[in-house]
């Protein structure tokens, strides 16, 4: 069985129902509909990675943070594991896939003391955010990453690697192809919290055209393709708490649809099948006014 996550939220508004049933939905796989054979809400366990990213800017978002997540964490199930991990240039475990709270909580404010001279490599961070959940205790869960960023990436080129990549060793970082691939194949959902700092903008607008040449043959990664490409929703940090906010992100995922499927057709194994989940004629909502997020294809075993 194929498991899809699905949100529907409101074209306006961003604000999700919770209201519909598996009758309401239409699945396509190559454009061809789907028997639902399952279908949930918030009843699968899910498996989180905090993804924070070690940028001035963030960093002093992620201190906020270390003093709610407390607060925040209790939005989740017992049943629900999270790890927390940093990234410059690579990625930093600080703790892996966990149900103990108080162990994610520890992490959460030890990332928030964690600085980095270091290129921030999107892909890397992503790929290696994938991996982990691969990880997960439960084959079932939702696999999520919760990813704070000013979505302000260096591009992977040689030269940055070479001066501004050291954690990386000798190795390239991962591409955005493959971090996409990774993604399909691991059934992740990509959720940015992004953050604007005004005072680093036109410090980040000179680099993008800078790197403009190295970008077009490394593609740096960008936090709205990720969640679009997952089904995951981008969400600014304006107006509220980091803690806040956080809770409302993890109530989100908890309340998504889940939505699975037997592919009627056989296909050999490493497929790339293209997935799309609209609301039905006979749904109660309008199609003009709501959108249905989610993944945009997967990988046959």
């Amino acid at each position: 069985m194929v498991l899809v996550d699905a949100q529907v939220i409101h074209s306006k508004t961003k604000t999700a129902t919770g209201a519909l049933q598996a009758k309401d939905f239409q699945l396509f796989e190559d454009g061809t509909v789907q028997q639902i054979a399952y279908f949930g809400r918030g009843q699968l366990p899910l498996s989180i990675v905090f993804l924070f990213d070690l940028t001035d800017s963030v960093r002093g978002v992620l201190h906020r943070l270390a003093g709610g997540a407390q607060t925040a964490l209790t939005h989740l199930k017992p049943e629900d594991e999270v790890a927390v991990v940093t990234y410059a240039a690579s990625a930093n475990v600080i703790e892996g896939l966990t149900a103990d709270r108080q162990k994610t909580v520890a992490a959460i404010a030890r990332a928030a003391t964690m600085k980095s001279g270091e290129a921030s490599f999107f892909n890397e961070a992503i790929y290696q955010a994938a991996t982990l959940l691969q990880q997960s205790r439960n084959p079932s869960s939702r696999r999520v990453i919760v990813w704070l960023t000013d979505n302000l990436p260096n591009a992977p080129s040689e030269f940055n690697i070479k001066h501004f990549g050291s954690s990386l060793g000798c190795r390239a970082p991962h591409t955005e192809a493959e971090a996409i691939r990774l993604l399909h194949e691991s059934g992740t959902v990509v959720t940015p919290m992004l953050l604007k700092d005004p005072l680093a903008l036109p410090w980040a607008e000179m680099i993008t055209a800078v790197e403009a040449p190295a970008r077009k043959r490394y593609p740096a990664g960008d936090a709205h393709k990720y969640a679009e490409l997952t089904g995951g929703l981008a969400v600014g940090m304006r107006g509220k708490n980091v803690e806040e906010r956080l809770a409302e992100v993890l109530d989100d995922l908890r309340s998504r649809y889940t939505i699975g499927f037997h592919p009627a057709q056989a296909k050999p194994p490493g497929t790339f099948c293209r997935l799309r989940v609209a609301l039905s004629p006979d749904a109660p909502l309008r199609p003009q006014e709501w959108t249905v997020l989610a993944r945009a294809g997967y990988y046959r075993k």
